[in-house]
């Protein structure tokens, strides 16, 4: 195939030029509050415009004032009346996208708009600058050289009644739906077969079409694309995916974190070959693109759509990006074209700098466990699992992690249900004490609890059957591309309902 790569590099270099103007903190807030003002101009005779008088808003500060942060719940009834046809509530016109999403483990699933302008300026956008990143470090690089093999969902929804013309489904589902026709001849699978609900039969599919491809690049969620790759490798009869697509670069990856999974790939692939780049994309919007291959944070899209704002713990006034301090986590909240106003995404995030404005994903305000004071947030466990892993020769497909209180002689403990790849070479009581270790090792707060077991007892880890996470999340309605098994919680009715699955006691 005709190598396009070096005809495309002016028109990206372009795009990371202008991502690389706001390189500290006084253009971040200059070009924050010009999105802002913008943001509130086009949605100021909306429903939501005409309520909080966005005609008035001369500054973020009455902003910050006139409009209170919210959850989905809180919009959840403007949200249904855009589904159901109406126009001009949160956004302006009709909005005839929605992307479903499970976001927390609540039994209502989410459905959040994806207007004209965030699918343009916002998730295309992001992704265009994703690849200008990506392309900017690797200067041989042969990107489009190849196709890309795209992971997407369905349409497939819980809701009864989707009116004519609306389509509701996993945000990727529209991404591979509205693309840009010409995008086609680069990408793989065929529309037809991306757009299937039944993975049963999609999955076979697309590893034989994707097979007799010349592919480069590859994008989804690192869970779900190891179970492609592996059976793309065993239907091709190799040993590596390498050995199927030679020309394979790079694997543009987001959704969950990447270090547990780590090991699997490189067990799968040419470690001499396979580059990561790491993207921060979410059914509300594209935020962040990993820009350097030295570091694992991610530089900020602050001129994509999306005016931020950061809520540290405990807080109740949210501060603006031009005033978040290194070091500090905080709870990501957004403004967007796609009608959502300071909205609690639910993510927290870690800033690792300020110029240029970067970060990493440090878990959700729900993914965490807090039982006995310990703190412990998913990236936490992420990196004690993926270093404990490393020292035991183990591979974790999924685990999720709960407290167990106090009880029949013992005190509370963290019980983690492990589904493997490959078991630690030691056994499972030596794996449990060195992952406690390793947790005490990147939370100061379990140490304090667990330091001569005063407090806390050591983890209990539970090894269960392959395949029990992905049962599940069909149990639950939530099995597909861009589903996630939530890491941690807080009480035990996760953690309960896949133990009953399997049935263990």
């Amino acid at each position: 195939m005709l190598n396009l790569t070096p005809l495309t590099r002016p028109y990206f270099a372009f795009l990371r030029r202008r991502m690389e103007a706001v390189g500290n903190p006084a253009a971040t807030e200059a070009v924050q509050r010009r999105l802002l003002a913008t943001l509130l101009h086009t949605a100021r005779a909306t429903a939501v415009g005409e309520k909080y008088t966005f005609v008035a808003v001369a500054s973020y500060d009455v902003f910050a004032r006139r409009l209170p942060l919210v959850q989905y719940e809180d919009v959840r009834p403007e949200v249904m009346r855009m589904v159901c046809g109406e126009k001009n509530i949160l956004w302006p016109g009709r909005c005839r996208s929605f992307a479903q999403s499970s976001g927390t483990t609540g039994g209502k699933s989410k459905f959040i708009p994806i207007t004209d302008a965030a699918l343009r300026v916002n998730h295309y956008g992001g992704a265009a600058l994703s690849v200008a990143a990506y392309l900017g470090a690797y200067p041989d690089s042969r990107l489009f050289g190849g196709k890309s093999l795209i992971l997407g969902g369905s349409f497939a929804n819980e809701l009864a009644d989707v009116p004519q013309g609306v389509c509701v489904g996993d945000l990727s589902a529209t991404l591979i739906d509205r693309i840009n026709p010409l995008v086609n001849l680069f990408r793989v699978p065929d529309r037809k077969t991306a757009l299937m609900a039944d993975w049963s039969k999609k999955l076979p599919l697309i590893a034989e079409k994707a097979a007799k491809e010349n592919v480069t690049n590859i994008s989804g969620v690192p869970s779900w694309f190891l179970t492609v790759l592996q059976t793309i490798i065993k239907a091709s009869g190799a040993d590596s995916i390498h050995d199927v697509w030679p020309h394979l670069e790079v694997f543009f990856h987001g959704g969950i974190a990447f270090g547990p999974y780590r090991e699997q790939y490189r067990a799968i692939t040419n470690v001499s070959r396979m580059r990561y780049q790491e993207n921060y994309n979410a059914s509300e919007g594209f935020f962040a693109v990993q820009d350097s291959p030295e570091s694992r944070a991610m530089r900020l899209l602050t001129d994509m759509g999306v005016f931020y704002e950061f809520l540290a713990p405990g807080a109740d006034i949210a501060v603006p990006a031009w005033k978040v301090e290194p070091g500090s986590i905080y709870e990501l909240i957004i403004s967007s074209c796609n009608g959502l106003w300071r909205y609690r995404t639910g993510d927290t995030v870690r800033i690792e700098s300020v110029e240029p404005l970067r970060i990493t994903i440090a878990g959700r305000t729900k993914s965490f466990i807090n039982a006995f004071g310990e703190e412990v947030m998913e990236w936490n466990t992420d990196a004690a699992l993926t270093a404990a892993c490393r020292r035991c020769g183990a591979s974790a497909a999924n685990y999720t992690a709960a407290p167990v209180y106090a009880g029949d002689g013992h005190k509370g403990r963290h019980q983690w249900l492990v589904e493997w790849n490959a078991e630690p070479q030691c056994d499972i009581e030596a794996f449990a004490d060195i992952l406690d270790k390793e947790l005490q090792s990147v939370n100061s707060d379990y140490e304090a609890k667990r330091t001569g077991g005063i407090f806390l007892d050591r983890l209990q880890i539970i090894s269960v059957p392959a395949g029990t996470f992905d049962c599940w999340l069909k149990a639950t309605g939530k099995l597909g591309g861009q589903r996630k098994v939530p890491r941690l919680a807080n009480d035990r009715s996760i953690a309960d309902h896949i133990l009953k699955l399997v049935n263990i006691q």
